[in-house]
């Protein structure tokens, strides 16, 4: 068998199972978003939730992931997304495991919390705050937007002496 033929095809078997555990890590996270939405009746009934304190459970998982955002992908680029899938991974279910034997309603919020900031750290290959090590130094890469270096390195006097 030729190497090149049989490294193509062995990028190819890991590129795809990768790609199948990160759509299960987020698939994990946006079906904790959605069914939640289902239990809040019984949650309301046997934790004593009254219906602001009910709208936390809510709040809780969204303003965290939210506050979080940045702070998981940053966290990817420093430790490694490999790390940083797993933790946050482990994490989840760790505190997935909390909220379904939560015996208050405060611990139910605060493991809601802990479950989003896990959340945002599990699927990490999906968001980058810098550019990859490979692409440091490039043009175009130092700033936010591409194009602005190059509208900076206009000169009006050109602009202006080309057209008259």
């Amino acid at each position: 068998m030729n190497p090149v033929t049989a490294a193509r095809g062995m990028v190819r078997r890991n590129s795809n199972a990768l790609l199948l555990v990160v759509c299960l890590g987020q698939f994990m996270v946006i079906l904790d978003v959605s069914i939640v939405n289902v239990a809040l009746p019984s949650i309301k009934d046997s934790l004593g939730f009254s219906t602001n304190g009910l709208q936390w459970v809510l709040n809780a998982y969204t303003l965290t992931f939210a506050g979080f955002l940045l702070l998981g992908g940053r966290a990817a680029d420093l430790f490694g997304r490999r790390r940083m899938f797993y933790a946050g991974t482990l994490l989840f279910s760790g505190a997935s495991l909390v909220c379904a034997i939560a015996p208050t309603s405060e611990t139910l919020i605060a493991a809601r919390a802990l479950r989003a900031s896990a959340a945002r750290s599990s699927p990490p290959p999906l968001s980058r705050s810098s550019p990859p090590p490979s692409m440091k130094g490039r043009r175009g890469t130092e700033r936010s937007a591409p194009g602005v270096r190059s509208v900076q390195s206009a000169r009006p006097q050109e602009c202006c002496s080309a057209a008259s």
